[in-house]
């Protein structure tokens, strides 16, 4: 399963923000490392689309996507080199496929640290920054000596060499003009900064009323390569401890609706690309993640292995559409469900009845 990590300074509130997504009760203390491990959840992707398709079907059960989330613990100025508990974290981001920045925003002397969401950006941005390129100079000269060997090397010392111009003038490869094709090579040295990131400012409830002025100061610094979200998360991570009926009316007494954490995960699993295609019946209504780009059979798999070895073809309507005519046998009768073969090519918010032969 695809997974984001955490990444901030100590009390920018990453604890709370995972309880918030996960309804759970990781520690979340006033003080440095109050994480010293990785608290790893899974968060339900709630969509509208398929909450409309269980109304429709009548279902009696509803499955959400999903998505997994680690609170990896707080960076420090030096963490590259080793400062606070900087290795063991640095390892942590490495193996996490994007990263949330978390940045505080919110005002509250009785909690340390720096309270300026740029001066946050600024700190995990330099040491991953840093740390990149350490790894990039230690390995690029024994690179360049095996292609002089192996000529088939060549492209991953040019998308090193590229990449290391870059992080020498401090510029994350995120925030870099490094083309998509040496991104790609790079992959396998697991580069910090080689990863889709998003932001979240972590603000209090009096900032509620003015989001856009703390946001808009991190979406320049960060020149738009990554969507920023301003969310006061002690707050919802107080409704996430209620029933849904609850949290909505509580989120809502504020002006929030549904909450922020919605929209901020479904940033979150697109920046993976990840998207969704659903299936609903009487017994159950699902929503099932796939890589975009993804075929009808390899979406099948996703179902059943089954599926995907005996597959004939996949009947097939968009979600709206199908609402809109109220019901699958509805759509059928008027033409409206396509049967596609092999080569289909998934799209976000279909729905999928898998035809089999095993």
């Amino acid at each position: 399963m695809e997974n984001f990590g955490f990444v901030g300074l100590p009390n920018a509130g990453k604890s709370s923000l995972y309880n918030a997504l996960t309804g759970g009760s990781a520690l979340a203390a006033p003080y440095a490392f109050a994480t010293t491990d990785p608290n790893v959840g899974i968060a339900k992707v709630f969509d509208e689309r398929l909450d409309a398709l269980a109304v429709m079907s009548s279902s009696k059960k509803v499955v959400q996507a999903t998505v997994q989330f680690n609170d990896i613990g707080g960076l420090v100025a030096g963490a590259s080199k080793g400062e606070g508990l900087g290795n063991k974290f640095l390892a942590g981001i490495r193996e996490v496929d994007a990263i949330v920045f978390v940045l505080r925003a919110f005002r509250d002397e009785d909690v340390p640290g720096p309270q300026d969401p740029l001066e946050h950006l600024a700190v995990v941005e330099t040491e991953l920054t840093l740390a990149d390129l350490e790894t990039v100079e230690k390995q690029i000269d024994k690179r360049r000596k095996a292609a002089r060997a192996d000529r088939s090397l060549q492209p991953e010392v040019d998308a090193a060499t590229a990449a290391l111009e870059y992080l020498a003038e401090g510029v994350p490869l995120y925030r870099s003009s490094l083309s998509e094709d040496h991104r790609l090579i790079l992959r396998p040295w697991f580069l910090l900064t080689n990863k889709p990131v998003l932001a979240l400012a972590n603000i209090d409830e009096e900032q509620l009323a003015d989001v856009a002025s703390v946001v808009a100061p991190i979406e320049e610094a960060l020149g738009g390569v990554a969507p920023v979200f301003g969310v006061c998360v002690q707050l919802e991570a107080e409704a996430a401890q209620l029933d849904r009926e609850d949290r909505a009316e509580m989120l809502d007494a504020f002006g929030l609706g549904e909450g922020v954490l919605p929209r901020f995960l479904q940033a979150a699993y697109h920046v993976l690309g990840l998207r969704t295609f659903l299936t609903t019946g009487e017994q159950e209504s699902r929503a099932w993640t796939y890589k975009v780009g993804s075929t009808a059979p390899e979406c099948a798999g996703k179902i059943h292995s089954d599926l995907q070895r005996g597959f004939i073809k996949a009947e097939t309507i968009r979600w709206d559409e199908l609402i809109e005519l109220g019901s699958w046998a509805n759509a059928k009768e008027v033409g409206k469900i396509r049967s596609e073969g092999k080569d289909y090519v998934v799209e976000d918010g279909d729905v999928l009845d898998i035809m089999f032969n095993v």
